[in-house]
């Protein structure tokens, strides 16, 4: 297995291409890993973060006329973008989506989809070991158990798949707040999709306006 480290393991946004795979109902529906909220929402501010990063986004579907179409929170945030529909289940088997990927000249694949055990599996391992630079998105991921989930992501570790959170991608996208321009971007996102963090960065900002008053 060979390590990642140093900076240069980091995503960097000119470099990297996201792939939402499969984000379709039928899929949804047996999610058991995770509540199947979180997973549109956390797909939802992962696809929003490649936008305010200006991160290539391939949308691909398989058989979506038996499965449903793609979240249309998804849809909406590319219109006009044709989603690939696949038959084969190994995305990166399907080549009009591996040549969509390669056409954007970016070595550093980003994966999220439904679900992990198989639709994000197979494609993971497999072009980790064609040589991309591949990460999973777990928190945007989901399988049809926690067992099934947690075990695929093991068997991607093992295969050299790096693991990261959608917060995460976000903040190694960012990685200096001097750029101003794609920071002032993120707190939208944050808000609508971080709970907590959003709700903290509200605070902050009334705080910040709140003129401090005399004490005593």
């Amino acid at each position: 297995m060979k390590f990642r480290n140093g900076v240069g393991s980091l995503l960097r946004p000119e470099d990297s291409v996201l792939a939402l795979i499969d984000h379709q109902p039928y899929q949804l529906a047996n999610v058991n890993s995770h509540d199947p909220q979180a997973v549109v929402n956390n797909t939802v501010a992962l696809a929003k973060m490649a936008k305010a990063f200006d991160v290539p986004t391939i949308l691909t579907s398989v058989i979506a006329a038996r499965g449903g179409l793609l979240f249309k929170q998804l849809t909406d945030l590319f219109p006009g973008q044709r989603v690939i529909d696949r038959t084969f289940i190994n995305t990166w088997e399907d080549q009009s989506t591996v040549d969509a990927v390669k056409a954007t000249g970016r070595k550093q694949l980003v994966i999220a989809g439904l679900w992990t055990e198989v639709c994000v599996a197979m494609p993971a391992i497999h072009a980790a070991g064609d040589g991309w630079d591949v990460t999973v998105v777990t928190d945007a991921c989901g399988g049809a158990s926690v067992e099934a989930h947690e075990v695929a992501i093991q068997r991607m570790i093992a295969g050299g798949v790096n693991m990261m959170t959608w917060m995460a991608v976000g903040s190694e996208w960012q990685r200096d707040w001097a750029r101003a321009e794609t920071g002032a971007r993120l707190p939208d996102i944050l808000i609508e999709h971080a709970g907590g963090a959003g709700m903290a960065y509200l605070w902050e900002q009334q705080l910040l306006n709140t003129p401090v008053g005399n004490v005593g």
